[in-house]
């Protein structure tokens, strides 16, 4: 019953020993990158789910899942797996078991622990035909392994235009409640759109390949958050960035002359606003057994920090004169007002009720005139 034309939301499917592996980078993009944290992040299945409709009122999802510890640093809540009927935000459930990899930087190891796989229960659902989503965990790496129901199971249609978005662990839903209620799945649901994540956590970093992704994509919106992981990697200088921004964007409109592209600058961040990274993590607030980020860079003339890529990003969408091409920024997304009220818990990523507010000022942007 488990088949990967019941898998939305993601690039390609991998079949394993176990089962089904979504993934959002095809295996190409993958070995051109070389890169664990990158290979980690995309095979979290953020805005992946299984879309299908039955008249089902029990369905079972088998699954195996990855976390990843990291000795001194706490622990992730479990994943979470939303249930959606039409729509609806009906039931939720996390799986036991799984893979355990454990991450020791200051020893240079990596362990895999394997498990077993564990299931998921979904029970008393409406007899009538629906359509139901299962959204898979953002922060999880996930094997579907199978999926049962009390009755006939078929594909779910792709509803709604095809909303493409390529990001960072904002995007991907970092200190959101659940899949479905990260900021870019909250936006997708409130204007019908049938969105693809691709939301890398610390990956946004204008690689070549993203281009080509969006490029041949079936995307009828495409957009792009631009800014946090660059400041944080403390990856290029202030001459890289421009020309690297129009490539990108000069890759994408290769495959979509027309198609209307979102470029969202970074939303507010103290610790980055005028500081320079690289991004660490806060030791005080790690013996404490709280995870917190701080900036450790000098500020110079030729560093990037995120009121620099404002206006970068300000300045070559204006260049570019193109029509179909529109700047949404970041601040009106989420400024310094809002952080008074809605303070980032870790100084990085925003809390659930953020992903909320972030998701309803974004949302007039998801639409193909936009």
């Amino acid at each position: 019953m488990l088949t990967p034309d019941l898998i939305h939301g993601a690039v390609e499917i991998e079949r394993t020993d176990r089962g089904l592996r979504p993934h959002r980078l095809p295996a190409w993009a993958r070995a051109q990158a070389q890169d664990p944290q990158l290979d980690t992040v995309e095979a979290q299945p953020a805005g992946v789910r299984l879309a299908l409709r039955t008249t089902a009122t029990t369905v079972e999802l088998d699954s195996v899942r990855t976390r990843r510890e990291f000795p001194g640093v706490p622990d992730r809540p479990d994943g979470v797996y939303d249930l959606l009927v039409d729509g609806v935000l009906t039931a939720q459930r996390s799986v036991g078991g799984g893979d355990t990899v454990t991450v020791d930087p200051a020893a240079g190891t990596v362990t895999r622990q394997v498990g077993e796989p564990g299931t998921l229960t979904f029970d008393g659902l409406p007899g009538h035909d629906k359509r139901v989503e299962i959204w898979l965990p953002h922060h999880e790496t996930t094997e579907l392994v199978a999926l049962r129901a009390n009755a006939p199971v078929t594909a779910a249609e792709h509803a709604g235009p095809r909303w493409w978005h390529h990001g960072s662990s904002i995007s991907q839903g970092s200190n959101a409640a659940s899949p479905s209620t990260t900021w870019v799945a909250l936006a997708a649901a409130a204007t019908g759109a049938d969105v693809t994540n691709l939301g890398f956590g610390g990956s946004a970093l204008l690689d070549p390949f993203v281009g080509r992704i969006l490029r041949d994509s079936d995307a009828d919106l495409i957009s792009v958050e631009i800014g946090i992981n660059l400041v944080n990697a403390d990856l290029m200088r202030r001459r890289a960035f421009a020309p690297a921004v129009h490539g990108l964007l000069d890759t994408i409109r290769d495959g979509h002359p027309t198609t209307p592209i979102v470029v969202i600058s970074p939303l507010y961040c103290p610790i980055h606003e005028n500081t320079p990274g690289p991004g660490a993590f806060d030791v005080d607030a790690l013996r404490e057994g709280r995870v917190a980020f701080v900036a450790t860079g000098e500020p110079a003339p030729d560093k990037l920090t995120l009121t620099v890529i404002r206006d970068e990003l300000t300045r070559l969408v204006g260049v570019r004169a193109d029509p179909h091409l529109r700047l949404v920024n970041g601040l009106d997304l989420y400024g310094e007002a809002d952080h008074a009220e809605h303070p980032l818990p870790d100084r990085l990523h925003p809390d659930a009720a953020t992903h909320r507010l972030i998701a309803d000022r974004f949302a007039h942007s998801l639409t193909p005139s936009a």
